[in-house]
């Protein structure tokens, strides 16, 4: 019923008028999940149960936010966030990006796509931004999609402060990192990588040893537990890479 009614508001209704109103929206959709089953620890409802996705990910009916999200929050308020921070967030996810916006913080949001909230449209392989600005970048599922992630890589460490942090996710893989520059096709990358705009697919020691290339230290925390009350999966990795 949700993607039948997400794609009945499409159809009708503008990305810009569904992302403004989608709290309103999602306040309606969550009175069919009301329960004490589950319980979504960014917007703080229980619920009957999470969305299933197609993907087996799980996303809360009230504020849309899925596994990673919620990981995502759990490490930025346990760790991660104080009043004092300067916080660059790419392609930040919209349950994650109302939140941060209400903080004391400086807070700005990137996406050149066009899908996601932004007030930035930064290119991450030339950030408009000087030397040691941010001390928190938030780079969930971006560097799978940059050619030159090398060059990407090196700009969130120029732009980080001394002693700032990038909290980077990907997909991942056992092995080696796979990648094909002549694979250029939609269909091709889809076979390949998993998705029509991914130009790789990651091993975690993989990103790891690039992003010690452009001199981050990498710390590797992994969450091998499912906490299915709370909807997170098991086997989530983050890289935290601090520069010094």
């Amino acid at each position: 019923m949700y993607y039948k009614i997400k794609i009945g508001l499409k159809k009708f209704l503008p990305n810009h008028f569904i992302y403004r109103n989608e709290a309103f929206f999602r306040r309606c959709y969550y009175f069919f999940y009301m329960g004490k089953n589950a319980q979504c620890s960014i917007c703080g409802k229980t619920l009957r149960k999470f969305i299933e996705m197609d993907s087996g990910d799980k996303m809360c009916p009230n504020c849309g936010s899925i596994a990673r999200n919620r990981r995502l929050w759990n490490l930025l308020t346990s760790r991660f966030i104080n009043e004092k921070r300067a916080i660059l967030d790419f392609s930040p996810s919209r349950c994650i990006y109302r939140l941060l916006t209400k903080l004391n913080i400086q807070y700005d949001s990137s996406d050149i796509s066009g899908d996601f909230i932004a007030d930035k449209k930064f290119d991450i392989t030339n950030i408009d931004a000087a030397n040691n600005t941010y001390d928190l970048i938030i780079c969930y599922h971006i560097l799978e999609h940059i050619e030159d992630d090398l060059k990407a890589m090196n700009e969130l460490y120029r732009v980080l402060k001394n002693g700032g942090t990038a909290l980077i996710q990907t997909p991942f893989k056992d092995g080696d990192v796979y990648e094909n520059d002549s694979i250029r096709d939609k269909k091709d990358r889809l076979i390949h990588f998993g998705q029509q705009d991914h130009v790789r697919i990651y091993s975690v020691s993989g990103l790891k040893n690039r992003l010690e290339k452009c001199e981050f230290n990498v710390e590797i925390l992994s969450f091998p537990d499912e906490d299915i009350y709370h909807g997170l999966e098991r086997n989530e990795i983050v890289l935290v890479a601090t520069k010094f």
